[in-house]
C-alpha cells in the first residue's frame, strides 16, 4: 500500500512532551511541533530550565499567535503529555527512562536517541545490550507503547526558522501498527516530512547506527543530510 497522508489520523489535539527539550534535537522538534500548532511541553530535570527553554522557543518566529509551549520537570511533562519524545544524550538514556516508568505508563513513547561514540576517526555505532536504544526503552517501560522515530532529523534544520519545509522521511520502528499512523501523522505536521514504517523494534539498531553515516556525509559535504525512501 502506497503512502497516503490523507489516511493518517488527526493528531492535532495531542499534547507532545519532549524529554530532553533543552538540548538541540529536543528544542528543534519542540519548535517544529509548536510551529505546526501542537501543544508542546518541554521537559528537563530542572523545571526552571525547562520553563526558560519553553520561553525561548515560544519567542521564535513562525509560530502561530496561539502557540502553546510550556516547560516543567520531566515527570510532570510525562504525566501531562499524550505522546512523549525521548531526546536525551545516550549516556543518560537508561537512567532517565527508568526514572520515568510510572508517569510514562500507558503513554506513547517515541525514542529518537542514537547510541554513538566518537573518536579521532569520527562517529561510530555503540553496542547496546538490549539491541538498540529503543529496545532498551521498551525493556524499561513495559507499560508504555514504545517506538523509534525522528532519529535522522537534523537539529540545525529543525531549529532554523527560515526553513519552511524539511524534505525527508522519518523511519518508524515499533511492535504496534497503530503507532505507525499516529507517529506518521505527527511527522506529517512538519511540511515535507513523511513517516514510513521500517519494521519492528529489532530493526531499530541499524536505523540508529545509520546516523553515524549521516554525520560523516554532513561533514564531507557540509550538508544536513536526511533519508528519503523511494517508490513508497
Amino acid at each position: 500500500m502506497a503512502y497516503d497522508a490523507s489516511e493518517l489520523p488527526d493528531v492535532s489535539g495531542l499534547t507532545v512532551g519532549i524529554i530532553g527539550g533543552t538540548g538541540d534535537q529536543g528544542r528543534g522538534l519542540a519548535y517544529r511541533f509548536a510551529r505546526a500548532g501542537q501543544r508542546v511541553l518541554i521537559g528537563s530535570r530542572s523545571a526552571e530550565r525547562a520553563a526558560q527553554s519553553a520561553k525561548e522557543i515560544a519567542a521564535l518566529p513562525g509560530l502561530p499567535a496561539d502557540a502553546d509551549v510550556t516547560g516543567n520537570d520531566n515527570a510532570s511533562v510525562c504525566a501531562d503529555a499524550d505522546v512523549v519524545v525521548i531526546a536525551v544524550p545516550w549516556d543518560g538514556h537508561a537512567a532517565t527512562v527508568a526514572a520515568l516508568r510510572e508517569p510514562l505508563a500507558g503513554k506513547i513513547v517515541v525514542d529518537c536517541v542514537n547510541p554513538l561514540g566518537f573518536d579521532k576517526q569520527g562517529p561510530y555505532a555503540l553496542r547496546v545490550e538490549e539491541g538498540s536504544a529503543v529496545q532498551q526503552a521498551a525493556a524499561l517501560l513495559p507499560e508504555s507503547r514504545v517506538c523509534a522515530a525522528f532519529n535522522h532529523v537534523s537539529a540545525p534544520l529543525l531549529a532554523n526558522p527560515e526553513i519552511d519545509r524539511i524534505d525527508l522521511d522519518v523511519l518508524i520502528c515499533t511492535e504496534e501498527r497503530e503507532l505507525v499512523g499516529i507517529v506518521a501523522a505527527l511527522a506529517a505536521r512538519i511540511p515535507g516530512m513523511r513517516g514510513i514504517y521500517a519494521g519492528r523494534l529489532r530493526n531499530a539498531h541499524q536505523v540508529e547506527a545509520f546516523t553515524a553515516n549521516l554525520i560523516a556525509i554532513n561533514k564531507r559535504y557540509r550538508a544536513h543530510a536526511g533519508v528519503r525512501i523511494t517508490d513508497v
